[in-house]
């Protein structure tokens, strides 16, 4: 069931499917990271829509933009942490691009939402 607004909008929806992605590629990281790469993939993954949640929550235009360029900066950092773990040999090739593509989408659609957040503010 949906009941809040930003539960309907496809960036929380598409970060929502990330999230889930990285718990699930982060569960198969050796053991010795799981207080290390692990925590932070997992938080910073979630802080994505939790940014996209709250931002959207806002009142004023400036708000919004502010909590999803938060956002955006946690997906960057979702890319970074994933190279890291490719080239560390705790993710596949195939895997890592699949992630890649995915939070370039978001990135793009995100872009795209605050375009639309300044239009509504003429």
């Amino acid at each position: 069931m949906l009941y809040f607004g930003f539960q309907k909008l496809e960036i929380y929806q598409l970060s929502k499917a990330l999230v889930k992605d990285i718990y699930k590629l982060s569960s198969s990281f050796p053991s010795d990271e799981k207080y290390a790469l692990v925590q932070q993939i997992n938080k910073v993954a979630v802080s994505v829509a939790t940014n996209i949640a709250e931002g959207t929550s806002r009142n004023g235009n400036q708000e919004k933009i502010h909590f999803i360029n938060i956002s955006y900066s946690s997906l960057t950092e979702i890319v970074c942490q994933t190279e890291i773990a490719f080239e560390l040999g705790y993710l596949k090739k195939g895997v890592f691009e699949n992630i890649s593509k995915k939070a370039k989408k978001l990135s793009v659609k995100m872009s795209n939402f605050i375009v639309s957040i300044k239009r509504s503010n003429i």
